[in-house]
């Protein structure tokens, strides 16, 4: 990593949201590239609690409860459970809802979201897709139209201040994307090489006005 690219990543701090029965893919295909990027990445858990456990049985230690006096450049936000109504998972997270309006004041706050799969929900959920493009898992598209989005067909849906990507595996996508948009394509490119995947399916962005 060059100085420039040391100097970038520097200034972006960055959150990965988890809380029991997220799914594990969702997560770690977006923390390891990030990582690998040089961005720090913390975790961070919707309520106080020692350890998270994902959807198959992934064990987490967060570094505290998300707050608002905290907030990252760039909160990421997974899914889990929301397709089959899970006891744990995005679903419950959502019934429950202490996490939505943390997900609003971080939005209203200049904090970018990055969702993929059914935690593209849980921002739909909070309100934040009114009218906004974003995609989702396609077995979820129709309970995203449903919460005023404009599903878009692509892989990854960039619309701004909030990021987008599609089912499981596209956590590594979003990953690869959300480097290139804050470290440049050639990082974007190195830690594609550095884990061996090339990228699948396009990327949709908003056009600057």
């Amino acid at each position: 990593m060059n100085a420039s690219e040391v100097s970038r990543s520097n200034k972006i701090r960055v959150q990965l949201l988890v809380f029991d029965g997220f799914e594990e893919m969702d997560a770690i295909g977006l923390y390891e590239p990030l990582r690998l990027a040089g961005l720090n990445v913390d975790l961070v858990s919707v309520r106080e609690q020692d350890v998270v456990t994902a959807a198959y049985g992934l064990r987490m230690i967060p570094q505290g409860p998300i707050k608002l006096d905290n907030k990252p450049s760039l909160l990421c936000v997974p899914g889990g459970g929301w397709l089959r109504r899970a006891p744990q998972g995005a679903w419950t997270e959502a019934e429950k809802g202490d996490v939505l309006p943390v997900l609003r004041e971080f939005h209203k706050a200049g904090v970018t979201l990055a969702a993929v799969c059914t935690g593209v929900l849980l921002l739909g959920r909070a309100g934040c897709l009114q009218n906004r493009n974003a995609t989702t898992n396609h077995q979820a598209v129709d309970e995203l139209r449903a919460m005023g989005a404009r599903v878009t067909d692509a892989r990854v849906v960039d619309d701004g201040d909030i990021v987008t990507a599609a089912g499981i595996t596209s956590s590594l996508d979003l990953g690869l994307w959300l480097i290139e948009r804050f470290c440049g394509v050639e990082k974007a490119l190195a830690v594609s090489r550095q884990l061996e995947f090339e990228r699948r399916g396009s990327v949709w962005r908003k056009q600057a006005s």
